[in-house]
C-alpha cells in the first residue's frame, strides 16, 4: 500500500520569524487523519529568520532528531550541551525523564532551514541523551546512508527506538533500493529537488515536501528527477 502526502496538504503557516510546514498534526495544526506514521510522531519543515528562533522550552518522552538542510542551527539544552548544527549534521536529543532546550538560528544575516523529526520512544522515563554527527556528501551520493539507527550501527546516530532512518542525495537518473522485512513499514520525505518512488508496480512523482507512507510491500526504489535531497524511514 502506497498513500501520498503532498507538501501542499501540510499544516503550519507563516508567523514572521518562522515559516513552517507541519506533515502531520502539531501544535495548533490538528488532523486526526494525520496524527502519525508508526512510530514517526513529528516531521516539521521550519524556515527561520537570521537571530530568531525557539526560546528554552521543554519535552519529555520523545526522540527528537534535527537535521539542517541550510544554515546553521544552534542548539543549547539543560544537559550542559551546546552546538551549532549545520548541513550534513544529524543531531539527537532523546528527552526522557525531560529536558530543556533552545533552538536559535546561528546567523544574524542567514535564514536556517531543518527538519525537525520526533519519534515516540520504545521506553518511557529513560534518562536524558544527546548525540551529534556529521555525514558527508559523499556518504550520501546516490547511496542511502544510514544516519539514525535503533542500534548504532554502521556509524549511524543510536535513537530509543526501532527505526532505521537513511538519507540519500540523488542527482538526476540515479537510482538507490530499499528492501522491507515482513512487517516493517517506511515513510519516504522528499526534503528538496524531485524523486521518483517506485513500489511493486506503483510510482508517485515527488516534489520538495512530499512525503509518502509505504506498508504491506517488500521494498522501494527511488529516482532522482532533479536533484534530491530524501529520507527514507524503516519503521516497525
Amino acid at each position: 500500500m502506497l498513500t501520498h502526502r503532498r507538501a501542499d496538504q501540510r499544516g503550519g503557516g507563516r508567523f514572521g520569524w518562522l515559516n513552517t510546514r507541519h506533515t502531520f498534526s502539531f501544535a495548533n495544526y490538528f488532523d486526526p487523519a494525520h496524527m502519525g506514521f508508526r512510530a514517526l510522531r513529528v516531521l516539521n519543515d521550519d524556515r527561520v529568520t537570521p537571530g530568531a528562533g525557539f526560546p528554552t522550552h521543554s519535552h519529555r518522552d520523545a526522540e527528537i532528531i534535527s537535521y539542517v538542510l541550510d544554515g546553521a542551527l544552534e542548539h543549547r539544552d539543560s544537559m550542559g550541551n551546546g552546538s551549532v548544527i549545520r548541513p550534513g549534521d544529524v543531531q539527537r536529543m532523546s528527552a526522557g525523564t525531560g529536558v530543556s532546550h533552545s533552538e536559535f538560528n546561528a546567523s544574524k544575516e542567514n535564514g536556517v532551514r531543518f527538519l525537525q523529526i520526533w519519534l515516540h520512544p520504545a521506553e518511557r522515563g529513560t534518562s536524558p541523551g544527546y548525540e551529534q554527527r556529521h555525514f558527508t556528501p559523499e556518504q550520501r551520493q546516490d547511496a542511502l546512508r544510514l544516519i539514525v539507527s535503533g542500534d548504532g550501527r554502521e556509524g549511524s546516530i543510536s535513537v530509543g527506538q526501532d527505526v532505521d532512518l537513511f538519507g540519500s542525495l540523488l542527482d538526476p537518473g540515479a537510482e538507490v533500493h530499499h528492501s522491507l522485512a515482513a512487517g516493517r513499514h517506511a515513510w519516504v520525505q522528499v526534503a528538496r529537488g524531485e524523486a521518483r518512488l517506485i513500489v511493486g508496480e506503483q510510482e508517485l512523482h515527488l516534489r520538495e515536501g512530499d512525503g509518502a507512507s509505504i506498508s504491506e510491500e517488500s521494498g522501494l526504489r527511488l529516482v532522482g528527477e532533479r536533484k534530491a535531497e530524501v529520507l527514507v524511514f524503516d519503521l516497525a
